[in-house]
């Protein structure tokens, strides 16, 4: 909440960018607290790595202050309000977090534990849900991870301007 207030209240692009790169990497935190570690790989690569090299390679090419805007903040505030309320109450009825009487623990996690052995044929259960179950969640974060790595390879090395050719007429002796 303190960095969303703070990105609100500043005009200076610069530092909004690195409040954004910020909040990626404390996310990224939050997903390692929560043993979510592959999440968090893909947070802090993407949204702490790539985006914010984006945004700091755009800031090069335009202004580093934002302008002053003419229209009323109001409608765009309670647009987000309405949507942030929205969410809230979507997830009401949620149980609670690490209830041993959640849905997950009646059906799913037993499902993984009995059976993954013989279905998959891994002894490991967590290589089995994230290579078999999950298998294309994984391949998919294993993309973006990929993207994202060969995105900061092209932009830390790959973009070295050439000299324009000299011809033999410009050239004095």
């Amino acid at each position: 909440m303190v960095t969303a207030v703070a990105v609100i209240r500043m005009r200076d692009l610069f530092a909004i960018v690195m409040l954004f790169g910020i909040y990626s990497l404390v996310s990224a935190g939050l997903f390692v607290v929560l043993d979510a570690v592959d999440v968090a790989f893909t947070e802090a690569s993407v949204g702490a790595g790539v985006a914010t090299v984006f945004m700091l390679g755009t800031l090069a090419l335009t202004t580093s202050r934002e302008k002053p805007s003419s229209r009323s903040p109001f409608l765009p505030l309670l647009v987000v309000f309405i949507t942030g309320a929205a969410l809230i109450y979507g997830t009401l009825d949620f149980p609670p977090f690490g209830d041993p009487n959640d849905p997950i623990h009646k059906h799913v996690a037993p499902h993984y534990i009995e059976e993954s052995g013989a279905e998959i044929g891994i002894p490991n259960i967590v290589t089995s849900v994230l290579a078999s179950y999950r298998g294309y969640d994984t391949l998919g974060e294993t993309a973006v991870i990929f993207t994202a790595g060969i995105g900061v390879l092209l932009l830390i090395g790959g973009a070295r301007r050439r000299k324009p050719p000299t011809s033999d007429k410009d050239s004095s002796p």
